[in-house]
């Protein structure tokens, strides 16, 4: 007969360093599981201190405050009659690992540290953590004289082990350790552990979720079992935004699912099912397979999760995971972040520069998204969410009714007009403004470009000219900057200023609007007004807002933004043409905004450099390109890249949501110096392109062809030999 239990895993909006928010919301997760009668409560990753704390790990006072709030909850009696496991820092014997502490009415059970460290993308957990690879090895550990005072224990088991109760045992894997070819959850399975628990701090990004549903799914899809997740939630100081997703899987089926963006701080998620189950499937298939020479290591407790009259506690039923769509995703997941940023930094909203165009609208319909949620959060009884809001705006008897309504009091937005302007984009801003709600002004700034060249003229005794008036193409290149970096001084005045030009307390935070082809090529101005405090939209492509503002028109009713997506997108920085743009961004960039998202997605995700990019890419244009034309691009490409890649060193911190970012931050270390002539690189492209016959050698490990003519000195043991290849050039009709 199957033993019912009831667990509980929860996401946790935590703030790096925010100790006294991190312990209220831990108290609360935990309160919230005994009300549902949970008997285990788990938490994401790192949950005491934040996940985000990067080099503050170092430091001792980290450390130190830890184990202070891990005092408070061990001595509080919301902790008692429940197994917690929470997350924290913890040094033994001089190294720093990132742990798990289970412990039960203030008894440590166990420390178990994390064994596998994400240390790619967004990670760099070994720069401040040491994996425990001691597998199956248990220690003693010392329990500083704080911990001591509360518990009565001097030592508590350190290491890889597992918890056993009277009628179950439970396992702990860590965040990265589930995306290892060699999880813990497979061995553990085939020594009897029927519960695996999972604490996260995994980021969102388009796309992703799937992928860590299945992970998930697959765990106890083979041998079975019950597997819970936790994961962070929200923004915990960074560029990243932690998506919650907890859930709870038996047996390969989903049977609980937590909410991937919400506004609320604490989500639980609870379940009860039956644990012989899993027990069944494994003796019935599994009893056979070799397992590792020495057992894992149980920690007995005497408390059980079951008791003997549970025959008619509900169980859970399978249910099928709703994943939200990409254009979904970008509607919440930015502006989830944005609210967090808004509500934490102190400021009483936003101010976006609005040229009519589509990254800039897909901002602020990102800001309107953000709105939106915020008045359903307060319809649904939200308390903490109308206490935000109403610091925000300055008003505690505040109470919002509609998202447009709302947009007005934290939303400003403006129009920054100068003499290369149009018309058609001047209007689409103030349309877009009007359906969103937000706060409107149109700025003239030719002004101020004036009297800054002015100033020049005086010194220099001369007058830069356009292009289109006779001027050389450094004078035509100074003048769009002029204009850029006047907007960007603009927009920082304004916002600083507007609130108190109405006669409201305040400042504004600024938001930027360059998504992440832009980035790739650096086809912005260093400190224009891409130049922001944060960017929603930098880590996303182009052709994914187009997408994202089609969504809009519908889920949010603001048609204005047809006419956004018809217009060719443009920066209006040269003189018009009988009043129509004559500058559009694809033509200067030199590559459509659906290229460079292929693109990028080899550089960064396929790791290609010049020429490996080059031969890719003759395959997947073959159809439309010849191989010269491939190489042009391809050139054309790494020139623009590598001569714009100091601008990431300045560029606004994004909302990372793309996997080939080009963030210099932490997701993507790149040099910001090149040689931009990519003389060995693009000779290798140009022999290839231009049809020569080559014999090529291979290196082993490096598979890279080198012509013969130009190798390298490489011992003769490296070299394999391969037949020569002959490179025929397809002409345009094939």
């Amino acid at each position: 007969m199957g033993r019912k239990v009831t667990l509980a895993t929860c996401s946790l909006n935590q703030w790096a360093l925010d100790f006294e928010g991190n312990l209220e919301r831990i108290l609360k997760s935990i309160e919230i599981a005994k009300a549902h009668g949970a008997k285990y409560r788990l938490g994401p990753e790192l949950e005491i201190c934040g996940y985000g704390c990067a080099d503050h790990f170092y430091e001792s006072d980290t450390l130190l405050h830890s184990f202070q709030v891990l005092r408070k909850l061990l001595e509080s009696a919301v902790t008692q009659d429940i197994i917690c496991d929470v997350g924290m820092p913890i040094m033994h014997h001089n190294v720093r690992y990132n742990c798990r502490v289970l412990f039960l009415n203030r008894k440590i059970l166990l420390i178990r540290p994390k064994m596998v460290m994400a240390n790619h993308g967004n990670y760099r957990e070994l720069r401040w953590f040491s994996p425990w690879n001691q597998l199956r090895n248990v220690e003693e550990y010392f329990l500083p004289r704080m911990i001591q005072e509360v518990t009565g224990q001097v030592t508590v088991p350190f290491g890889d082990c597992v918890l056993s109760t009277k009628d179950t045992c439970i396992g702990t894997e860590i965040c990265e350790e589930l995306w290892n070819p060699r999880s813990p959850h497979i061995q553990m399975g085939l020594e009897g552990v029927e519960i695996f628990t999972n604490s996260s701090a995994s980021h969102h990004e388009l796309r992703k979720a799937d992928q860590r549903v299945n992970l998930i799914k697959s765990a106890t899809t083979k041998s079975g079992g019950i597997y819970l997740y936790a994961n962070q939630r929200g923004c915990d100081g960074d560029r990243v935004y932690y998506d919650g997703c907890a859930m709870v899987v038996i047996n390969g089926d989903i049977v609980a699912q937590g909410a991937q963006f919400s506004l609320n701080d604490v989500v639980c998620t609870d379940m009860e099912r039956a644990g012989s189950e899993k027990a069944y499937l494994q003796i019935r298939l599994y009893s056979h397979l070799e397992r590792e020479p020495k057992p894992c290591h149980r920690v007995k407790v005497d408390f059980s999760f079951s008791s003997g009259d549970d025959i008619f506690l509900p169980t859970h039923q399978p249910i099928t995971w709703h994943f939200h769509t990409p254009e979904e995703e970008i509607s919440l997941g930015p502006a989830c972040w944005l609210w967090d940023y808004l509500r934490r930094s102190g400021q009483a909203g936003f101010l976006l520069p609005l040229s009519g165009g589509v990254d800039s609208s897909s901002t602020a319909c990102i800001v309107h998204s953000m709105c939106t949620l915020l008045c359903q959060a307060v319809k649904d009884g939200n308390g903490q969410v109308l206490e935000d809001v109403r610091r925000v705006v300055g008003d505690d008897s505040y109470h919002p009714q509609h998202p447009g309504e709302l947009c007005a009091r934290i939303f400003t937005t403006c129009y920054m007009a100068s003499e290369n302007s149009s018309e058609d984009t001047c209007s689409r801003a103030r349309e877009l403004a009007n359906q969103i709600g937000s706060t409107h002004m149109n700025i003239n700034i030719d002004m101020a470009v004036k009297g800054i060249l002015g100033i020049f003229s005086v010194v220099t005794g001369r007058w830069p000219q356009f292009r289109a008036n006779g001027g050389s193409h450094r004078e035509n290149l100074a003048l769009q900057n002029v204009q850029a970096r006047v907007r960007m001084v603009l927009a920082y005045l304004f916002a600083q200023l507007s609130l108190w030009a109405r006669g409201k307390p305040g400042g504004l935070l600024v938001l930027g609007s360059a998504n992440v082809d832009e980035s790739l090529t650096g086809y912005f101005t260093k400190y224009d007004c891409s130049s922001a405090d944060i960017n929603p939209i930098g880590g996303i492509s182009k052709e994914d807002l187009k997408s994202f503002l089609l969504y809009c028109v519908e889920q949010f009713q603001l048609p204005a933004l047809r006419s956004i997506l018809s217009a060719p997108p443009t920066a209006e920085l040269e003189p018009l043409t009988d009043g129509q743009v004559s500058q559009t961004d694809e033509a200067d960039m030199g590559m459509t905004y659906t290229e460079l998202s292929v693109i990028g997605r080899l550089r960064k995700i396929s790791k290609c450099g010049p020429f490996s990019m080059f031969c890719k890419l003759i395959h997947m244009w073959k159809d439309a390109l010849s191989p010269t034309e491939v190489a042009q691009k391809v050139k054309h490409f790494f020139r623009m890249y590598s001569m714009n890649r100091h601008k990431m060193t300045t560029v606004t911190p994004s909302y990372h949501a793309e996997s080939y970012s080009p963030d210099d931050n932490r997701f993507d270390l790149r040099p910001f110096l090149y040689n931009t002539r990519w003389t060995w690189q693009f000779r290798c492209i140009d022999q290839v392109a231009i049809g020569q016959q080559l014999p090529f050698h291979f290196i082993q490990l490096f598979p890279i062809p080198i012509p013969v003519s130009e190798k390298l000195p490489i011992p003769p043991k490296m070299l394999v030999s391969v037949s020569e290849k002959k490179f025929k050039h397809r002409s345009d009709t094939t």
